[in-house]
């Protein structure tokens, strides 16, 4: 079975307070589905070619089709709704190979 990521790129951030609430609410519904945070906040990025210097999180699941129901979880759209309009994101949930 191939896995499953969530890649996430923060493109702007104008509420720090609402990013903290949302990860005191992301972090448990993601390890509830298996999720394993591959990088974080404060990882170092290098950006290359026409790659942007921002902030990225990698999770990882066992499997694509958990990683999308780790997405529509009740417990993470509590996560989401805790964020609201708190920052600017590219979120994509891939297949890996």
């Amino acid at each position: 079975m191939k896995k499953g990521y969530w890649v996430v790129a923060y493109r702007s951030i104008s509420d720090e307070s609402a990013l903290k609430a949302y990860g005191a609410l992301a972090v448990p519904a993601v390890q509830s589905f298996g999720g394993r945070l591959l990088t974080g906040s404060t990882s170092q990025v290098q950006a290359h070619e026409a790659g942007l210097q921002l902030r990225t999180v990698i999770v990882e699941f066992d499997s694509y089709d958990i990683a999308l129901a780790a997405h529509e979880s009740e417990a993470y759209k509590k996560a989401l709704q805790a964020l609201s309009s708190g920052a600017d994101r590219d979120y994509r949930i891939v297949e890996g190979v």
